[in-house]
């Protein structure tokens, strides 16, 4: 393909993406959700989940790894600007050896200088049973010394197609020693 041609076939598509944009905008996103509901599998449901997350900080395998922080990080009282990598095991109860259902994958930052708060940024991945290779996204702020926490469900996959809700956390375990943590957590999310 020549420049000349290629510079056309540029601005064609150009041209076209413009085209179907203003008139997918102009249906809006109404009309979006009313033709998802027209299909036979789309009808909106509600899940309560109910889980564990084992943070394994310390110990022969953890499961919680820092890929950076700043130069003051480990003088602050709060941790500000650690980033973690994250892919802790969920499980139906507390104790580690009890049935997987999955993983909490993604980052973790510490993000307030005020007190030991992190932004999340957490996928949980279903391993097993009807959710098997289902996901839910989750953000949000965790204020991890409180008691309750809540964040955002903002996404999903597989049965939790376009998922949307709120996820609590309360820490059920803490090991300040080796900073290993058990955390409950209880989903409610809508989804089709």
């Amino acid at each position: 393909m020549t420049k000349p041609q290629a510079s056309s076939m540029i601005f064609y598509l150009t041209i076209v993406c413009l085209l179907v944009g203003v008139s997918g905008a102009q249906k809006g996103p109404k009309s979006v959700q009313k033709w998802f509901r027209k299909l036979p599998h789309a009808k909106e449901k509600q899940t309560q989940l109910h889980f564990y997350f084992h943070d394994q900080v310390g110990g022969i395998n953890p499961t919680v790894v820092a890929v950076a922080y700043a130069n003051s990080t480990f003088g602050s009282p709060t941790m500000f600007g650690l980033v973690m990598v994250v892919d802790d095991q969920l499980t139906v109860g507390p104790d580690p050896s009890s049935k997987i259902v999955g993983r909490a994958q993604g980052i973790m930052n510490y993000a307030s200088m005020q007190e030991m708060g992190m932004l999340m940024t957490i996928n949980f991945v279903f391993t097993g049973g009807k959710y098997n290779g289902s996901t839910l996204s989750v953000v949000g702020y965790n204020p991890i010394q409180r008691k309750y926490r809540e964040m955002a469900v903002v996404g999903g996959s597989g049965v939790f197609r376009l998922a949307r809700g709120v996820a609590t956390a309360e820490t059920a375990a803490f090991d300040a020693k080796s900073g290993n943590a058990i955390v409950e957590y209880n989903v409610m999310v809508l989804h089709y």
